[in-house]
Protein backbone atom coordinates (compact mmCIF):
# COMPACT_ATOMS: atom_id res chain seq x y z
CA UNK A 1 0.00 0.00 0.00
CA UNK A 2 3.02 2.05 0.59
CA UNK A 3 4.46 2.61 -2.63
CA UNK A 4 0.93 3.19 -4.03
CA UNK A 5 0.55 5.96 -2.09
CA UNK A 6 3.67 7.44 -3.17
CA UNK A 7 2.92 6.84 -6.42
CA UNK A 8 -0.32 9.17 -6.36
CA UNK A 9 1.18 11.79 -3.92
CA UNK A 10 3.15 12.37 -6.92
CA UNK A 11 0.57 12.36 -9.42
CA UNK A 12 -2.43 14.53 -6.97
CA UNK A 13 -0.13 15.64 -4.01
CA UNK A 14 -1.02 14.94 -0.50
CA UNK A 15 -3.33 16.97 -0.17
CA UNK A 16 -5.76 16.09 -3.13
CA UNK A 17 -4.69 12.27 -2.60
CA UNK A 18 -7.77 10.31 -3.49
CA UNK A 19 -6.82 7.45 -1.93
CA UNK A 20 -6.38 9.83 1.43
CA UNK A 21 -9.59 10.77 1.08
CA UNK A 22 -11.76 7.73 -0.40
CA UNK A 23 -14.14 7.80 2.62
CA UNK A 24 -15.12 11.71 2.12
CA UNK A 25 -15.46 10.65 -1.99
CA UNK A 26 -17.63 8.18 -0.76
CA UNK A 27 -20.41 10.73 0.77
CA UNK A 28 -19.69 13.06 -2.13
CA UNK A 29 -20.61 10.46 -4.38
CA UNK A 30 -23.56 10.14 -1.88
CA UNK A 31 -24.69 13.62 -2.62
CA UNK A 32 -24.29 13.19 -6.50
CA UNK A 33 -26.44 10.28 -6.48
CA UNK A 34 -29.00 11.97 -4.38
CA UNK A 35 -29.18 14.79 -6.72
CA UNK A 36 -29.58 13.09 -9.96
CA UNK A 37 -31.76 10.70 -8.24
CA UNK A 38 -34.40 13.26 -7.33
CA UNK A 39 -34.55 14.64 -10.75
CA UNK A 40 -34.65 10.79 -12.57
CA UNK A 41 -37.75 9.85 -10.16
CA UNK A 42 -39.59 12.64 -11.48
CA UNK A 43 -39.84 10.68 -15.03
CA UNK A 44 -39.79 6.92 -13.88
CA UNK A 45 -43.47 4.67 -13.76
CA UNK A 46 -43.65 2.40 -12.09
CA UNK A 47 -45.99 0.97 -14.99
CA UNK A 48 -43.53 1.08 -18.01
CA UNK A 49 -40.77 0.75 -16.08
CA UNK A 50 -38.10 0.02 -19.32
CA UNK A 51 -40.15 2.53 -21.20
CA UNK A 52 -40.02 5.48 -18.37
CA UNK A 53 -35.90 4.74 -18.71
CA UNK A 54 -35.80 5.20 -22.37
CA UNK A 55 -37.35 8.49 -22.55
CA UNK A 56 -35.20 9.62 -19.67
CA UNK A 57 -32.23 8.50 -22.00
CA UNK A 58 -33.21 9.97 -24.73
CA UNK A 59 -33.68 13.91 -22.98
CA UNK A 60 -30.58 14.55 -24.78
CA UNK A 61 -29.91 17.59 -22.53
CA UNK A 62 -30.60 16.34 -19.26
CA UNK A 63 -31.74 13.01 -18.41
CA UNK A 64 -29.28 11.21 -20.88
CA UNK A 65 -26.26 12.21 -18.64
CA UNK A 66 -28.05 12.77 -15.17
CA UNK A 67 -28.89 8.91 -15.51
CA UNK A 68 -25.16 8.19 -16.49
CA UNK A 69 -24.05 10.84 -13.82
CA UNK A 70 -26.13 8.73 -11.33
CA UNK A 71 -24.53 4.93 -12.35
CA UNK A 72 -21.30 6.42 -12.25
CA UNK A 73 -21.01 8.00 -9.00
CA UNK A 74 -22.86 4.78 -7.46
CA UNK A 75 -19.92 2.49 -8.97
CA UNK A 76 -17.28 5.23 -7.52
CA UNK A 77 -18.98 5.07 -4.36
CA UNK A 78 -18.77 1.08 -3.81
CA UNK A 79 -14.95 1.64 -5.08
CA UNK A 80 -14.28 4.38 -2.25
CA UNK A 81 -15.75 2.78 0.39
CA UNK A 82 -13.98 -0.48 -0.14
CA UNK A 83 -10.28 0.92 -0.48
CA UNK A 84 -11.65 3.07 2.75
CA UNK A 85 -12.48 0.05 4.86
CA UNK A 86 -9.27 -1.75 3.23
CA UNK A 87 -6.89 0.92 4.48
CA UNK A 88 -8.46 1.43 7.97
CA UNK A 89 -7.66 -2.23 7.90
CA UNK A 90 -4.46 -1.95 6.70
CA UNK A 91 -3.73 0.63 9.42
CA UNK A 92 -5.30 -1.73 12.44
CA UNK A 93 -7.89 1.04 12.73
CA UNK A 94 -10.78 -1.92 12.86
CA UNK A 95 -10.80 -2.44 16.49
CA UNK A 96 -11.62 -0.82 20.17
CA UNK A 97 -13.00 1.98 20.08
CA UNK A 98 -13.07 1.56 16.67
CA UNK A 99 -15.18 -0.89 16.39
CA UNK A 100 -18.43 0.99 15.77
CA UNK A 101 -16.78 2.90 12.70
CA UNK A 102 -16.16 -0.43 11.37
CA UNK A 103 -18.79 -2.35 11.87
CA UNK A 104 -21.11 0.65 10.56
CA UNK A 105 -19.28 0.93 7.66
CA UNK A 106 -19.83 -2.75 6.23
CA UNK A 107 -23.58 -2.12 7.08
CA UNK A 108 -23.27 1.05 5.23
CA UNK A 109 -21.65 -0.80 1.85
CA UNK A 110 -24.20 -3.66 2.62
CA UNK A 111 -26.69 -0.90 2.13
CA UNK A 112 -25.30 0.50 -0.81
CA UNK A 113 -25.36 -2.79 -2.55
CA UNK A 114 -29.45 -3.23 -1.43
CA UNK A 115 -29.70 0.10 -3.03
CA UNK A 116 -27.74 -0.29 -5.96
CA UNK A 117 -29.72 -3.67 -7.17
CA UNK A 118 -32.87 -2.39 -6.36
CA UNK A 119 -31.84 0.37 -8.93
CA UNK A 120 -30.68 -1.55 -11.02
CA UNK A 121 -34.05 -3.69 -11.38
CA UNK A 122 -36.01 -0.49 -11.77
CA UNK A 123 -34.97 -0.45 -15.13
CA UNK A 124 -36.01 -3.80 -15.94
CA UNK A 125 -33.52 -4.41 -19.14
CA UNK A 126 -31.99 -8.30 -19.83
CA UNK A 127 -29.15 -7.04 -17.16
CA UNK A 128 -32.32 -6.46 -14.36
CA UNK A 129 -34.21 -9.57 -15.35
CA UNK A 130 -30.96 -11.69 -14.44
CA UNK A 131 -30.19 -9.84 -11.30
CA UNK A 132 -33.71 -10.03 -10.65
CA UNK A 133 -33.94 -14.11 -10.85
CA UNK A 134 -31.10 -14.51 -8.89
CA UNK A 135 -31.86 -12.56 -6.49
CA UNK A 136 -35.35 -14.27 -5.91
CA UNK A 137 -33.51 -17.84 -6.64
CA UNK A 138 -30.70 -17.29 -3.31
CA UNK A 139 -33.30 -15.57 -1.02
CA UNK A 140 -36.36 -18.82 -1.85
CA UNK A 141 -33.64 -20.54 -0.24
CA UNK A 142 -34.80 -18.57 3.52
CA UNK A 143 -37.73 -19.65 4.95
CA UNK A 144 -39.09 -16.38 4.71
CA UNK A 145 -42.13 -16.55 2.17
CA UNK A 146 -45.26 -18.11 1.83
CA UNK A 147 -44.66 -19.44 -1.55
CA UNK A 148 -41.17 -18.84 -3.83
CA UNK A 149 -40.63 -15.35 -5.28
CA UNK A 150 -39.09 -17.19 -8.06
CA UNK A 151 -42.30 -17.90 -9.64
CA UNK A 152 -43.33 -14.33 -10.63
CA UNK A 153 -40.24 -14.79 -12.98
CA UNK A 154 -41.62 -17.83 -14.92
CA UNK A 155 -43.49 -15.51 -17.67
CA UNK A 156 -46.46 -17.44 -17.08
CA UNK A 157 -47.81 -13.77 -16.22
CA UNK A 158 -46.84 -10.25 -16.14
CA UNK A 159 -44.83 -8.80 -13.39
CA UNK A 160 -47.55 -7.13 -11.13
CA UNK A 161 -47.02 -3.31 -11.01
CA UNK A 162 -46.38 -4.04 -6.91
CA UNK A 163 -42.91 -5.37 -7.53
CA UNK A 164 -41.35 -2.30 -9.19
CA UNK A 165 -43.23 -0.06 -6.85
CA UNK A 166 -41.91 -2.35 -3.75
CA UNK A 167 -38.22 -1.40 -5.92
CA UNK A 168 -38.84 2.08 -5.98
CA UNK A 169 -39.91 2.27 -2.16
CA UNK A 170 -36.54 0.68 -1.04
CA UNK A 171 -34.41 2.61 -3.55
CA UNK A 172 -35.82 5.58 -1.83
CA UNK A 173 -36.10 4.62 1.81
CA UNK A 174 -32.53 2.43 1.78
CA UNK A 175 -30.97 5.76 1.99
CA UNK A 176 -32.83 7.18 4.90
CA UNK A 177 -30.71 3.84 6.40
CA UNK A 178 -27.46 5.04 4.69
CA UNK A 179 -27.88 8.45 5.91
CA UNK A 180 -28.24 6.90 9.97
CA UNK A 181 -25.26 4.39 9.13
CA UNK A 182 -23.03 7.27 8.21
CA UNK A 183 -24.30 8.93 11.30
CA UNK A 184 -23.11 6.06 13.27
CA UNK A 185 -20.34 5.99 11.22
CA UNK A 186 -18.26 9.01 12.16
CA UNK A 187 -20.29 9.73 15.83
CA UNK A 188 -17.31 9.17 17.90
CA UNK A 189 -15.12 11.15 15.79
CA UNK A 190 -14.66 14.92 16.61
CA UNK A 191 -14.45 17.27 13.93
CA UNK A 192 -15.32 14.98 11.28
CA UNK A 193 -14.79 15.32 7.66
CA UNK A 194 -17.59 14.29 5.16
CA UNK A 195 -16.14 16.17 2.05
CA UNK A 196 -12.88 16.22 -0.05
CA UNK A 197 -10.93 19.29 -0.05
CA UNK A 198 -12.43 21.18 -3.14
CA UNK A 199 -10.19 20.52 -5.72
CA UNK A 200 -10.96 17.34 -5.29
CA UNK A 201 -14.68 17.74 -5.22
CA UNK A 202 -14.99 19.30 -8.25
CA UNK A 203 -12.56 17.59 -9.93
CA UNK A 204 -13.81 13.96 -9.01
CA UNK A 205 -16.94 16.02 -9.86
CA UNK A 206 -16.29 17.44 -13.70
CA UNK A 207 -14.18 13.71 -14.69
CA UNK A 208 -17.73 12.16 -13.67
CA UNK A 209 -19.71 14.50 -15.58
CA UNK A 210 -17.32 14.39 -18.94
CA UNK A 211 -17.56 11.12 -18.82
CA UNK A 212 -21.56 10.75 -18.60
CA UNK A 213 -21.73 13.41 -21.17
CA UNK A 214 -18.94 11.69 -23.93
CA UNK A 215 -19.98 8.01 -23.04
CA UNK A 216 -23.33 7.52 -21.49
CA UNK A 217 -24.13 4.61 -19.40
CA UNK A 218 -25.46 1.76 -21.56
CA UNK A 219 -29.47 0.42 -21.75
CA UNK A 220 -29.97 -3.41 -22.59
CA UNK A 221 -32.96 -4.62 -24.70
CA UNK A 222 -35.32 -4.62 -22.67
CA UNK A 223 -36.46 -7.81 -20.19
CA UNK A 224 -38.56 -10.83 -21.73
CA UNK A 225 -39.08 -13.36 -18.75
CA UNK A 226 -40.02 -15.96 -21.99
CA UNK A 227 -36.74 -15.33 -23.71
CA UNK A 228 -32.63 -16.03 -22.79
CA UNK A 229 -30.62 -12.83 -22.97
CA UNK A 230 -27.95 -13.24 -25.31
CA UNK A 231 -26.19 -9.87 -24.87
CA UNK A 232 -25.92 -8.31 -21.26
CA UNK A 233 -23.78 -5.30 -20.33
CA UNK A 234 -22.91 -6.37 -16.42
CA UNK A 235 -22.29 -3.47 -13.86
CA UNK A 236 -19.39 -5.57 -12.36
CA UNK A 237 -18.99 -3.10 -9.47
CA UNK A 238 -22.18 -4.48 -8.24
CA UNK A 239 -23.26 -7.71 -10.19
CA UNK A 240 -19.65 -9.09 -9.92
CA UNK A 241 -20.94 -12.24 -7.76
CA UNK A 242 -23.79 -13.08 -10.57
CA UNK A 243 -21.17 -15.45 -12.24
CA UNK A 244 -20.66 -17.23 -8.98
CA UNK A 245 -23.98 -17.26 -7.62
CA UNK A 246 -25.40 -18.86 -10.90
CA UNK A 247 -22.68 -21.22 -10.46
CA UNK A 248 -23.50 -22.89 -6.58
CA UNK A 249 -27.10 -24.11 -5.47
CA UNK A 250 -28.41 -21.60 -3.00
CA UNK A 251 -27.70 -23.21 0.13
CA UNK A 252 -23.84 -22.64 -0.72
CA UNK A 253 -24.27 -19.25 -1.48
CA UNK A 254 -25.55 -18.30 1.62
CA UNK A 255 -22.95 -19.98 3.36
CA UNK A 256 -20.36 -18.21 1.59
CA UNK A 257 -22.21 -14.87 1.97
CA UNK A 258 -22.40 -15.66 6.01
CA UNK A 259 -18.96 -16.83 6.07
CA UNK A 260 -17.21 -14.41 4.27
CA UNK A 261 -19.76 -11.56 6.32
CA UNK A 262 -19.09 -13.42 9.63
CA UNK A 263 -14.83 -12.78 9.01
CA UNK A 264 -15.18 -9.19 7.83
CA UNK A 265 -17.83 -8.12 10.14
CA UNK A 266 -15.46 -9.96 13.09
CA UNK A 267 -12.46 -8.23 12.32
CA UNK A 268 -12.22 -6.07 15.44
CA UNK A 269 -11.80 -9.20 17.40
CA UNK A 270 -9.09 -11.13 15.28
CA UNK A 271 -7.22 -8.26 14.22
CA UNK A 272 -6.86 -7.18 17.64
CA UNK A 273 -3.76 -7.13 19.52
CA UNK A 274 -2.99 -8.66 22.51
CA UNK A 275 -3.12 -7.28 25.70
CA UNK A 276 0.61 -7.56 26.41
CA UNK A 277 1.30 -5.47 22.90
CA UNK A 278 -1.91 -2.78 22.89
CA UNK A 279 -0.51 0.50 24.14
CA UNK A 280 -1.89 1.59 27.63
CA UNK A 281 -5.12 4.13 27.37
CA UNK A 282 -4.44 7.86 28.18
CA UNK A 283 -4.60 9.27 31.65
CA UNK A 284 -4.37 12.32 33.78
CA UNK A 285 -2.70 13.15 36.69
CA UNK A 286 -5.02 15.74 38.21
CA UNK A 287 -2.48 17.97 39.97
CA UNK A 288 -0.63 18.88 36.72
CA UNK A 289 -4.00 20.01 35.20
CA UNK A 290 -4.35 23.84 35.18
CA UNK A 291 -8.32 23.38 33.38
CA UNK A 292 -6.72 25.07 30.19
CA UNK A 293 -9.47 22.71 28.25
CA UNK A 294 -6.95 22.26 25.43
CA UNK A 295 -6.73 18.29 25.26
CA UNK A 296 -10.39 18.42 25.29
CA UNK A 297 -10.30 20.61 22.28
CA UNK A 298 -7.66 18.63 20.49
CA UNK A 299 -8.47 15.05 20.75
CA UNK A 300 -9.67 13.68 17.74
CA UNK A 301 -12.05 11.29 19.31
CA UNK A 302 -13.82 13.43 21.76
CA UNK A 303 -12.59 10.82 24.67
CA UNK A 304 -11.49 13.67 26.85
CA UNK A 305 -13.84 15.57 28.91
CA UNK A 306 -13.27 18.30 31.92
CA UNK A 307 -15.40 17.11 35.06
CA UNK A 308 -15.26 18.80 38.37
CA UNK A 309 -12.06 18.17 40.50
CA UNK A 310 -11.91 15.28 43.26
CA UNK A 311 -8.66 16.49 44.63
CA UNK A 312 -10.62 19.30 47.23
CA UNK A 313 -9.28 22.22 44.68
CA UNK A 314 -11.62 24.56 42.48
CA UNK A 315 -12.40 24.77 38.99
CA UNK A 316 -12.85 21.53 36.88
CA UNK A 317 -9.86 18.47 35.55
CA UNK A 318 -9.77 16.89 32.40
CA UNK A 319 -10.79 12.86 32.36
CA UNK A 320 -10.36 10.43 30.03
CA UNK A 321 -12.97 8.11 28.44
CA UNK A 322 -10.88 4.74 27.96
CA UNK A 323 -14.41 3.62 25.79
CA UNK A 324 -13.27 6.35 23.51
CA UNK A 325 -9.55 6.28 23.58
CA UNK A 326 -7.69 4.90 20.92
CA UNK A 327 -3.86 5.89 22.43
CA UNK A 328 -2.66 8.23 20.04
CA UNK A 329 -1.27 10.43 22.53
CA UNK A 330 -2.20 13.95 21.04
CA UNK A 331 -3.08 14.83 23.83
CA UNK A 332 0.22 14.61 25.43
CA UNK A 333 1.72 17.13 22.81
CA UNK A 334 -1.38 19.42 23.57
CA UNK A 335 -0.60 19.67 27.36
CA UNK A 336 1.73 22.69 28.40
CA UNK A 337 2.05 21.35 31.99
CA UNK A 338 2.32 18.25 30.28
CA UNK A 339 0.02 15.86 33.04
CA UNK A 340 -1.60 13.55 30.11
CA UNK A 341 -0.86 11.00 27.60
CA UNK A 342 -0.36 7.67 27.26
CA UNK A 343 2.02 6.29 29.98
CA UNK A 344 5.40 6.53 29.41
CA UNK A 345 4.61 8.76 26.48
CA UNK A 346 3.66 12.34 28.22
CA UNK A 347 5.26 14.93 27.57
CA UNK A 348 7.42 14.40 31.04
CA UNK A 349 8.28 11.26 29.94
CA UNK A 350 9.43 12.30 26.06
CA UNK A 351 12.19 15.12 27.63
CA UNK A 352 13.11 12.21 29.91
CA UNK A 353 14.26 10.47 26.72
CA UNK A 354 15.23 13.20 24.53
CA UNK A 355 17.79 13.76 27.64
CA UNK A 356 19.20 10.40 27.56
CA UNK A 357 19.42 10.64 23.39
CA UNK A 358 21.05 14.58 23.99
CA UNK A 359 23.75 12.55 26.25
CA UNK A 360 24.04 9.47 23.84
CA UNK A 361 24.74 11.85 20.96
CA UNK A 362 26.96 14.58 19.88
CA UNK A 363 26.64 17.13 17.51
CA UNK A 364 27.48 20.23 16.12
CA UNK A 365 25.95 23.65 15.21
CA UNK A 366 25.39 23.01 11.73
CA UNK A 367 24.42 19.86 11.95
CA UNK A 368 20.72 18.45 11.55
CA UNK A 369 18.71 16.18 13.81
CA UNK A 370 15.27 14.06 12.45
CA UNK A 371 12.24 13.24 14.90
CA UNK A 372 10.16 11.19 12.72
CA UNK A 373 6.91 9.69 12.87
CA UNK A 374 6.75 5.98 13.43
CA UNK A 375 4.44 5.89 10.34
CA UNK A 376 6.30 8.22 7.94
CA UNK A 377 9.23 7.77 5.90
CA UNK A 378 11.83 6.16 8.14
CA UNK A 379 15.55 7.62 7.91
CA UNK A 380 16.48 4.16 8.27
CA UNK A 381 14.99 3.50 4.94
CA UNK A 382 17.40 6.01 2.92
CA UNK A 383 20.42 3.59 3.33
CA UNK A 384 23.50 5.60 3.53
CA UNK A 385 21.66 8.83 2.13
CA UNK A 386 21.11 10.19 6.04
CA UNK A 387 23.16 8.12 7.41
CA UNK A 388 25.08 9.66 10.67
CA UNK A 389 22.34 12.18 11.46
CA UNK A 390 20.66 11.26 14.54
CA UNK A 391 17.07 10.36 14.58
CA UNK A 392 14.25 10.80 17.68
CA UNK A 393 11.58 8.25 16.96
CA UNK A 394 8.11 9.37 18.17
CA UNK A 395 5.05 7.21 18.02
CA UNK A 396 3.05 10.03 16.23
CA UNK A 397 3.78 13.86 14.80
CA UNK A 398 1.20 14.70 17.50
CA UNK A 399 2.37 13.40 20.55
CA UNK A 400 5.20 15.15 20.11
CA UNK A 401 5.38 17.84 22.94
CA UNK A 402 7.05 21.01 21.74
CA UNK A 403 9.34 21.30 24.51
CA UNK A 404 11.35 18.73 22.76
CA UNK A 405 11.75 20.69 19.82
CA UNK A 406 13.22 23.46 22.05
CA UNK A 407 15.17 21.10 24.07
CA UNK A 408 17.11 19.73 21.16
CA UNK A 409 17.21 23.30 19.42
CA UNK A 410 18.78 24.65 23.04
CA UNK A 411 21.30 21.80 22.76
CA UNK A 412 23.22 23.47 20.11
CA UNK A 413 21.87 21.21 17.34
CA UNK A 414 21.62 23.61 14.26
CA UNK A 415 18.23 22.25 12.99
CA UNK A 416 15.55 20.30 13.58
CA UNK A 417 13.44 18.48 10.72
CA UNK A 418 10.05 17.18 12.10
CA UNK A 419 9.16 14.13 9.71
CA UNK A 420 5.40 13.74 10.14
CA UNK A 421 2.73 11.72 7.89
CA UNK A 422 0.75 13.31 4.99
CA UNK A 423 -1.84 15.24 7.07
CA UNK A 424 -4.80 13.86 5.18
CA UNK A 425 -3.40 10.35 6.14
CA UNK A 426 -2.74 10.55 9.68
CA UNK A 427 -2.91 7.43 11.70
CA UNK A 428 -4.22 9.43 14.36
CA UNK A 429 -6.35 11.54 12.28
CA UNK A 430 -5.42 15.28 13.38
CA UNK A 431 -1.59 14.99 14.48
CA UNK A 432 0.22 16.79 11.82
CA UNK A 433 -2.32 19.60 11.54
CA UNK A 434 -1.99 20.17 15.51
CA UNK A 435 1.69 19.36 14.83
CA UNK A 436 2.57 22.43 12.62
CA UNK A 437 -0.36 24.58 14.59
CA UNK A 438 1.85 24.02 18.46
CA UNK A 439 5.17 24.68 16.48
CA UNK A 440 4.07 28.00 13.97
CA UNK A 441 1.48 29.61 14.77
CA UNK A 442 1.11 29.23 18.91
CA UNK A 443 -1.43 26.91 19.35
CA UNK A 444 -0.69 25.47 23.10
CA UNK A 445 1.37 24.15 23.88
CA UNK A 446 3.25 26.22 21.49
CA UNK A 447 6.90 26.45 20.99
CA UNK A 448 8.00 29.38 23.07
CA UNK A 449 9.21 32.48 21.07
CA UNK A 450 12.53 31.92 22.80
CA UNK A 451 13.41 29.12 20.49
CA UNK A 452 14.74 30.24 16.81
CA UNK A 453 12.04 29.33 14.52
CA UNK A 454 14.28 29.25 11.76
CA UNK A 455 15.97 26.04 12.91
CA UNK A 456 12.33 23.86 12.88
CA UNK A 457 10.93 22.59 10.03
CA UNK A 458 8.09 20.01 9.09
CA UNK A 459 8.29 17.61 6.26
CA UNK A 460 5.65 15.56 4.86
CA UNK A 461 6.24 11.92 3.98
CA UNK A 462 4.69 9.31 3.62
CA UNK A 463 6.24 6.18 4.26
CA UNK A 464 7.56 5.02 0.52
CA UNK A 465 8.71 8.79 0.53
CA UNK A 466 12.27 8.51 1.26
CA UNK A 467 13.58 10.63 -1.64
CA UNK A 468 11.33 13.33 0.04
CA UNK A 469 12.90 13.49 2.93
CA UNK A 470 16.28 12.68 1.37
CA UNK A 471 15.73 16.26 -0.08
CA UNK A 472 13.83 18.10 2.79
CA UNK A 473 16.75 17.24 4.46
CA UNK A 474 19.86 18.26 2.10
CA UNK A 475 17.61 22.14 1.97
CA UNK A 476 16.76 22.08 5.08
CA UNK A 477 21.23 21.58 6.12
CA UNK A 478 20.91 24.27 3.17
CA UNK A 479 19.15 26.96 5.18
CA UNK A 480 21.44 25.72 8.31
CA UNK A 481 24.33 26.61 6.66
CA UNK A 482 23.41 29.58 5.75
CA UNK A 483 22.65 30.91 9.45
CA UNK A 484 24.46 32.17 12.34
CA UNK A 485 26.16 29.52 14.49
CA UNK A 486 23.50 27.86 16.85
CA UNK A 487 24.22 28.92 20.37
CA UNK A 488 24.80 25.55 22.81
CA UNK A 489 23.29 25.67 26.45
CA UNK A 490 24.83 23.61 29.27
CA UNK A 491 21.98 23.51 31.62
CA UNK A 492 18.71 23.97 29.89
CA UNK A 493 15.37 24.46 31.89
CA UNK A 494 12.04 23.94 30.14
CA UNK A 495 8.78 25.33 31.23
CA UNK A 496 6.10 23.17 33.30
CA UNK A 497 3.79 25.96 33.35
CA UNK A 498 2.06 24.60 36.48
CA UNK A 499 2.82 24.81 40.04
CA UNK A 500 2.97 21.75 42.40
CA UNK A 501 2.56 21.49 45.91
CA UNK A 502 5.93 20.62 47.40
CA UNK A 503 3.93 17.76 49.20
CA UNK A 504 3.16 16.35 46.02
CA UNK A 505 6.20 16.78 44.16
CA UNK A 506 7.64 13.40 42.85
CA UNK A 507 10.54 11.49 43.32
Amino acid sequence: MAPVDAWFNRLYTWKHNPLYQSGTIAVAMLAIMLVTGLYLVIFYRIGTPYESVVRISEQAWAGRWMRSLHRYAADVAVVAIAVHALRMFAQGRSWGPRTLAWVSGLFLLFLMYVCGWTGYVMVWDVQAQIMAVEGARVLDALPLFSAPIGRAFVGESPLPRAFFFLNLFLHIAVPIGVALALWMHVSRLARPALLPPKGLLWGSTGVLLALSLLWPAPLDAPADLLALPSRVSVDWFYGFWLPFSRSIPPWAAWAAILALGGIVMLAPVWTRPRESERVPKSFVKERFCTECDQCTQDCPYDAIRMIPRSDGRPGRVANVNPALCVSCGICAGSCAPMGVGPPLRTGRDQLDRVGTFIAEHTWGPRDVILVSCDHAASPAATGTALEGIPAFPVPCAGNLHSSVVEYLVRSGAGGVLVVACPPRDCWSREGPRWLTERLFHERPAELKERVDGRRVRVVHAAEAEVGRLVEAVDAFRGRVLAMDIAAAETDIAVDLECEIPADEVEV
